[in-house]
């Protein structure tokens, strides 16, 4: 009797320690888990600061420090080149850098870092093919190139352009920034070619029934607006966009230029 008792007593013993160390273990991996996600956290504020930074950057037109951003963001995707997030961002600066070249009249400029961004969109999408937000500044970042050879930029980039951002709508169907982008990519490819600023309104409305504080869905659907020669609907637009972003400098020169009626 004794025997037994003591049988099931270290059995009963053996049994506790196993469950102590599993909830030990557990209560380990938690915390493990709990402090990667610290990290994250953390980070998140710090991304859409830089995201806004970007913005604001290209809404002052300062062309040189977004060409320095863009540089440095493509060096630190550089070193973590694993990261698709980390070359989308570097994409987006250098897009915003070819976007106010091409505002200020450097159309080489322009093409120069719209080919450095698309080498980055391009990894983003090697390594995560899923991302809709990566086909759209792709398809952008093409369709910058275009302005500054129109015959050749159109031949060699014209068809990358519409696939990506065909692909990026099809994928995000509730995108406002996929159809403005996607409308962008029309104003500038000719009409013989699928574009033109008809085809380029029908996706800034949908950019603005998605989202109707765009106000860069507003800009494009004024400068598309103008060049039907609807200037009262382009200045109506156009001053809808100033109000919803008072910083832009170029939505400020174009609505200067467009006659109210």
């Amino acid at each position: 009797m004794l025997q037994l008792f003591k049988q099931n007593f270290l059995t009963e013993s053996v049994l506790y320690q196993k469950r102590i160390h599993t909830w030990m273990h557990r209560k380990n991996q938690a915390q493990k888990n709990q402090m990667r996600l610290v990290p994250v956290m953390l980070m998140l504020p710090l991304l859409c600061a830089a995201a806004d930074d970007l913005t604001m950057l290209r809404d002052h037109q300062e062309r040189r420090e977004l060409e320095a951003r863009a540089s440095s963001l493509q060096a630190t995707a550089e070193k973590r080149p694993g990261d698709a997030d980390g070359w989308y961002r570097g994409a987006v600066a250098y897009s915003y850098a070819a976007e106010v070249a091409m505002e200020t009249g450097d159309k080489g400029g322009s093409k120069r870092s719209a080919e450095a961004g698309v080498a980055l969109a391009d990894k983003a999408i090697d390594i995560n093919g899923h991302n809709a937000e990566y086909y759209r500044i792709l398809g952008t970042l093409c369709g910058q190139i275009i302005p500054a050879n129109p015959m050749a930029g159109i031949l060699v980039y014209g068809k990358r352009a519409k696939e990506a951002l065909d692909k990026a709508v099809a994928m995000d169907p509730k995108s406002s920034g996929a159809f403005l982008a996607h409308g962008v990519g029309y104003y500038y490819l000719p009409e013989n070619f699928g574009g033109g600023p008809e085809n380029a309104i029908k996706d800034f409305q949908r950019a603005i029934a998605l989202d109707p504080k765009s106000a860069e869905a507003y800009l494009w659907m004024g400068i598309a607006l103008r060049k039907q020669n609807q200037n009262a609907k382009a200045h109506e637009a156009l001053s809808k966009s100033l109000a919803l972003d008072p910083d832009r400098v170029w939505t400020k020169q174009q609505l200067a230029k467009t006659p109210e009626k």
